[in-house]
């Protein structure tokens, strides 16, 4: 028996479309998703990939506002979404949104299991006002149960005494198959590629938000204590867009020898080029609930230097196998595993090859089936 399934999350995310479809497809589930909105014009450039969604979806009405770091985003209809879609259980994205209260509240008033996507852990350095932890324990106590993509959030959840048959694994996932396949494209015509996009033919590569807690200023100081004659050889490349990207456009003016590209946002079909090419990824974050620019690369077949704070690193990085592990804020041990990788060009393929080997695991076909499980598990219970 197929059970209804409606998850409520904040905006149409391209990575998320494919674990949706896979979902969709999914002979136990009957899936709808509730967006909160189109997209967040003031924090991601993505584009929408609306032709590639084979889900059942609406995007509620929505206001938004930002004040100062804080994202205000309400909505009308939320309860009149629910009981048109009549869900036997319902996944939610988030605590932080109204409509995220006004779902639980409504799930709960007609006893029906209301499920946490939960992405926190304990390295996790984002602290709220107390006021905000407080509603955020209450929202947490009023729920059935959690999903959480791997390890660190639930180490956070355990650690908040919540028990473990309420906790649901669905691994964090990207379409592996698309960015393998780019990579692969991209590599067999690689000297175009350079010359289309600006590249150093050998070089480091840092993709994300340019933001001071994605670490992005270690990377550049470790850069730039490599010796002279390595970063004569290769250069360091930074992809994305942010806050940061300004400071660090003149900070990386002072560094010589050295090639030094900022090539601004890529869209998903892009990235796949700018890893195919690279060395290696660079993830030194101070904070990050999970890290999908590193389910990306291994994709790709890339090593990873990645900080131990980042919330995929207890899962997707085997210390020596697929890549190092790093201290956040840790500038001399960044640019000694940069050091270390890069005098081992062998080493980094079989990491490379090691990475994509393990990746296959977090497929949205795993992901939906982690899903699946907690449907089956909780509406079976209301049989």
């Amino acid at each position: 028996m197929r059970r209804r399934l409606v998850i409520l999350t904040e905006i149409i995310s391209p990575y998320r479309i494919p674990l949706f479809n896979a979902l969709a497809q999914h002979a136990e589930v009957d899936l709808h998703v509730v967006f909160l909105a189109e997209t967040d014009p003031g924090l991601r450039q993505w584009q929408i990939y609306k032709e590639e969604i084979h889900f059942s979806y609406q995007i509620l009405p929505s206001w938004r506002k930002r004040v100062g770091k804080y994202n205000a985003l309400l909505n009308r209809g939320v309860g009149r979404a629910l009981a048109k879609a009549a869900p036997d259980v319902i996944l939610c994205g988030g605590y932080n949104y109204v409509a995220s209260w006004q779902s639980l509240i409504w799930a709960r008033r007609r006893n029906i299991p209301f499920f946490l996507w939960s992405e926190s852990t304990r390295q996790d350095q984002r602290r709220s006002h107390a006021l905000v932890e407080l509603l955020k324990n209450k929202f947490l106590s009023r729920c059935n149960g959690f999903v959480v993509p791997g390890r660190s959030a639930q180490e956070y959840l355990r650690a908040l005494k919540i028990n473990e048959d309420r906790i649901f694994t669905a691994p964090n996932a990207v379409d592996n198959d698309l960015f393998s396949g780019a990579a692969a494209a991209a590599r067999q015509n690689a000297a175009a590629r350079r010359v289309e996009l600006v590249l150093p033919g050998r070089y480091f590569l840092f993709a994300g938000r340019l933001v001071r807690e994605k670490g992005v200023f270690e990377v550049l100081s470790a850069y730039a204590k490599l010796d002279e004659s390595m970063r004569r050889q290769i250069g360091l490349v930074f992809v994305g867009d942010g806050a940061s990207r300004r400071q660090l456009e003149k900070a990386a003016g002072a560094i010589s020898p050295g090639t030094i590209r900022f090539a601004g946002f890529a869209q998903r079909d892009q990235l796949a080029t700018y890893y195919a090419l690279a060395e290696m990824l660079i993830l030194p974050t101070h904070t990050d609930t999970w890290g999908l620019v590193v389910n990306e690369a291994m994709a790709c077949a890339l090593p990873v230097i990645l900080s131990r704070a980042a919330g995929c690193a207890a899962d997707l990085v085997r210390e020596n196998w697929n890549g190092l592990l790093v201290s956040p804020r840790e500038v001399s041990s960044l640019t000694l595993a940069m050091r270390s990788l890069a005098h081992q060009p062998d080493l980094c393929a079989t990491m490379g090859a090691n990475s994509a080997l393990h990746i296959s695991h977090y497929s949205p076909k795993e992901w939906s089936s982690g899903i699946a499980r907690m449907v089956e598990v909780q509406a079976g219970g209301r049989d």
